[in-house]
């Protein structure tokens, strides 16, 4: 079985590596699960004192959903999806310890909401961020939640119902990425604050992030209600599945063309 997600130990930080990149490390299923595992894995190791996470290859740390998973989804398994995504969303807003997500390159859609729930963000100029859902015909519903905590209403707005996306240089503006830095050197850049982070006392560390989640709790917990209400309405009424199938359809032209 492949590995979807690989690891590695450099002194008391761990480093998470996304590894889909045939799909620019798309999430599915599999790929969560097995990243939920590893998290936890980190949390528990006490010798961990800081996490990074990252993407493999140089085109994207993830491009969000993976639409080969979603295209046939009844309004059951929509749900089901949702329950899926809180349960990743609930154990990175738990963690204990640092998380710095290392972008090497496009954050999109649930990609870009997992880098904002992170708690820094190294990229380098090349980095593209957004929310594109809507273009899949995938209706947006804990995206605004967690992008409006950060950036206010209008721009969350903007982003959402264009499905734009942002240039590193807008999202370090808005304060969505913390530093850019050349290509080469994202990871150095990242395990020099997680270093930093890791050095910080644990118990102040732990009662810190975990008054940032307090402080957050109620609105997302209202946000997963409304996802799972809104993303049963969604797949009941068969867009996204039609968008879906014509993104699908135009990919496999683009690559008869080529």
């Amino acid at each position: 079985m492949p590995a979807y997600i690989l690891t590695e130990r450099k002194g008391p930080v761990g480093i998470i590596t996304l590894n889909r990149p045939e799909t620019m490390n798309a999430w599915h299923r599999p790929m969560r699960e097995e990243l939920k595992v590893e998290i936890r894995k980190y949390e528990a190791d006490e010798s961990v004192r800081a996490i990074i996470l990252t993407g493999s290859g140089e085109l994207a740390f993830s491009a969000g959903q993976d639409l080969g998973e979603t295209i046939d989804f009844d309004p059951d398994r929509a749900e089901e999806w949702i329950r899926e995504w809180e349960d990743l969303y609930d154990l990175i807003r738990s963690l204990s310890k640092p998380l710095i997500a290392a972008l090497n390159g496009v954050a999109a859609g649930s990609a870009f909401q997992v880098a904002l729930l992170c708690d820094f963000r190294i990229a380098h100029s090349g980095v593209r961020m957004g929310q594109p859902e809507i273009n899949s015909g995938i209706a947006s519903s804990t995206g605004p939640w967690i992008m409006r905590e950060m950036i206010g209403l209008a721009r969350t707005i903007d982003l959402t119902l264009t499905g734009r996306m942002m240039e590193a240089q807008e999202s370090f503006s808005l304060g969505l990425i913390n530093k850019i830095v050349p290509k080469d050197q994202v990871m150095a850049e990242s395990l020099k604050l997680a270093e930093e982070l890791a050095a910080k006392p644990p118990i102040a560390m732990r009662l810190t992030k975990q008054r940032f989640r307090e402080v957050t709790q109620a609105g997302f917990m209202d946000c997963l209600e409304g996802g799972i209400r809104i993303q049963r309405e969604a797949f009941g009424t068969g867009e996204p599945a039609k968008k879906m199938e014509e993104f699908f359809a135009k990919r496999a032209a683009a690559k008869r063309n080529h």
